[in-house]
């Protein structure tokens, strides 16, 4: 069923459970629908989350209406999530769109600006019931080799605090050395800064750049208040790994549902996983 997350985020940050958000590649049918029915059978809450450049294919209006599809196939709840949203004007293209969750990205701005977009967002999404997801501290991008493509940057606790008394978000992620992409070799990740934000706000956290992160890591940052964590790095290599698999293997003859249907399949189990991680099995 579709839901905002506002609810079920603010629910894992007090239960010490985070909700999985998936990266959906734009709108691939064989994604959204391996993450609902993990989710279904897990009885777990999702996300499906979205990024703008993923949507140049198939178009945002897509990828909006196979999730509204998906969605109502299950009983268990269902956001559609606007990923590092650039501006406001893709924020309000995706509330008009019908996505359930906006992240506006200010991160690589200074913290007054920053805050000054994000609230320039949250005044028009409130109207709407839509949840707000904010970031502070840019976040590391690595290249395919695991090589830093941008420096990191990780937040001062004390800019949080002067972030979150300019503005109120209903979630945010903060930089703490995690990064988009393959790491090479173990990342750099500093819990402490999530220890110290949680002295004075019990707003939900949001851990991004999952993918290859120790899964101990993870579930401290969980017991630390992080309410949704982030996979989109693993879920399309995964993807593509099993539909490869499926053309090697599989007496297809052709047939590209065949190959869907088995990475659909592969990658269903893939997610359970990450559910299992989260600890938000059974938890819808």
């Amino acid at each position: 069923m579709l839901v905002t997350n506002k609810e079920n985020l603010m629910k894992a940050a007090k239960s010490g459970y985070a909700i999985p958000a998936l990266n959906t590649q734009g709108g691939n049918y064989d994604i959204i629908w391996a993450a609902c029915r993990a989710a279904e059978e897990m009885r777990s809450p999702v996300i499906l989350a979205h990024y703008v450049s993923t949507g140049a294919y198939s178009g945002h209006d897509w990828f909006v209406e196979v999730c509204k599809w998906c969605a109502d196939k299950v009983s268990v709840p269902v956001s559609i999530h606007l990923d590092h949203g650039g501006d406001f004007d893709i924020c309000m293209e995706a509330l008009k769109l019908g996505f359930t969750s906006l992240m506006i990205d200010g991160s690589e701005k200074p913290v007054k600006e920053n805050a000054a977009m994000t609230n320039e967002v949250l005044k028009v999404a409130r109207c709407f019931g839509v949840p707000v997801e904010a970031e502070i501290g840019e976040l590391l991008r690595l290249d395919n080799l695991g090589e830093v493509m941008e420096n990191k940057n990780i937040v001062n606790p004390e800019e949080v605090k002067t972030f979150l008394e300019l503005c109120r978000p209903d979630s945010l992620a903060i930089g703490i050395g995690n990064a988009h992409g393959y790491y090479k070799g173990e990342p750099d990740i500093h819990l402490e800064v999530l220890e110290a934000v949680r002295k004075y706000t019990d707003i939900p956290l949001v851990l991004h750049g999952c993918t290859g992160m120790k899964e101990d890591i993870i579930r401290e940052a969980i017991k630390l208040g992080v309410a949704k964590i982030n996979f989109g790095t693993e879920i399309r290599y995964q993807y593509v790994n099993h539909y490869e698999e499926g053309l090697k293997n599989m007496d297809h003859q052709g047939h590209s549902w065949k190959l869907s249907q088995y990475a659909n399949n592969r990658l269903t189990e893939d997610i359970k996983d990450i559910i299992r991680l989260a600890g938000s099995e059974g938890k819808a």
